[in-house]
């Protein structure tokens, strides 16, 4: 049986979408959730909240989701943390891209609020099965 999810670092850019993501995750979902509206932000908190899954927007200024991955994955922390993108570009050429650089799964945006922390348990129990 998988470790219990509890902490969920997301990345996102737009303070509207992430009021309705933690609302979502965290009323409906039961998770800790902390927010970063940047990749060099996430980089700089991530390994202070050891997050156990990483909720990642694609498309942002400066340090867009791929390249902030990347920058994870080479702190040997987050080699494994499960990474899930978050984005509205999700034709099957895009998707099968962020899973080549290691993303666990895509949510596409704009995101079901009321499904969102069921579809999130849904990959983590996958990345765990």
């Amino acid at each position: 049986m998988a470790d219990k999810l509890v902490r969920i670092l997301y990345v996102e850019d737009e303070p509207d979408i992430q009021m309705v993501a933690r609302l979502a995750l965290e009323a409906l979902g039961g998770f800790t959730v902390e927010i970063c509206s940047s990749g060099n932000e996430a980089l700089q908190r991530a390994p202070g909240f050891q997050p156990q899954l990483i909720l990642l927007d694609v498309m942002m200024p400066g340090m867009d989701g791929p390249h902030t991955l990347k920058m994870l994955r080479a702190l040997p922390q987050f080699a494994n943390t499960p990474v899930i993108f978050m984005t509205a570009k999700v034709q099957p050429s895009e998707v099968a891209g962020y899973k080549e650089i290691g993303a666990a799964d895509v949510i596409p945006k704009p995101f079901d609020p009321m499904t969102l922390a069921s579809k999130v348990q849904d990959i983590w129990e996958r990345c765990h099965g």
